[in-house]
């Protein structure tokens, strides 16, 4: 299989990153998350004194979305690193904005080609978005997550990968969820129109049953690449 991109999207509890990961394995690919990038940027210790970097850092502390111009600047160079590395790469929520999307789409299309480049959408009712959420533990060790709405009868405290303590996260409560609901409708659902403008097919996947059957739909569609 040659190298491939694949771009998820999703409102939150999609499946998104679950997703990712297992394409990744699977696809000997990279699993760019985003928001774990950008979290490692404003983080990282040799550019603090950056007066763009305390900026951004600002933002994403206090939960709001970073500069979209700071996000592509930063994610174009390592789509460049990736690829220069003769690996695929798969995104799990992004490019979020028509203003990243304008940017990183020409920039995979120059290092991959348009025609090894999915768009897919997976799908769930606002309601399984707050339950799923709302239902999830997550180990701050190895990343583990436990789906209650999968698994209801099991109350976890300790990661059965690791052995860490499970946690839930402060973006899986209801109001959280809710409010991120209406930033992936106004700002990212646009994104799969520009999409669909720019050529691509969207793959409209339900995102509802267990992972590796989300999966095996993913990937029906890209094995004979």
């Amino acid at each position: 299989m040659r190298k491939i991109v694949v771009v998820l999207y999703g409102p939150p509890g999609a499946g998104k990153g679950t997703q990712a990961n297992l394409l990744a394995t699977k696809l000997g690919s990279i699993h760019f998350d985003t928001g774990k990038f950008c979290e490692s940027v404003v983080h990282d210790p040799g550019r603090q004194k950056e007066k763009v970097i305390q900026r951004e850092r600002k933002l994403f502390e206090s939960g709001k979305w970073m500069t979209p111009s700071f996000v592509t600047r930063e994610v174009v160079k390592q789509i460049k690193q990736v690829a220069a590395a003769n690996m695929g790469i798969i995104f799990s929520g992004s490019p979020r904005t028509i203003y990243e999307a304008e940017r990183e789409f020409p920039a995979l299309e120059k290092a991959y080609g348009k025609k090894n480049i999915f768009v897919f959408s997976l799908e769930i009712p606002a309601e399984f978005s707050l339950r799923r959420n709302g239902g999830r533990m997550v180990c701050p060790v190895c990343g583990y997550f436990l789906l209650v709405a999968f698994y209801p009868k099991v109350k976890a405290k300790w990661c059965p990968v690791c052995g860490s303590p499970l946690y839930r996260r402060s973006l899986d409560t209801p109001e959280t969820t809710k409010r991120r609901l209406r930033e992936h409708n106004e700002r990212t659902l646009p994104v799969l129109d520009f999409a669909k403008k720019r050529g691509y097919k969207i793959f409209h996947i339900d995102g509802r049953p267990a992972p590796y059957k989300v999966m095996g739909r993913i990937y029906a569609h890209i094995k004979n690449v």
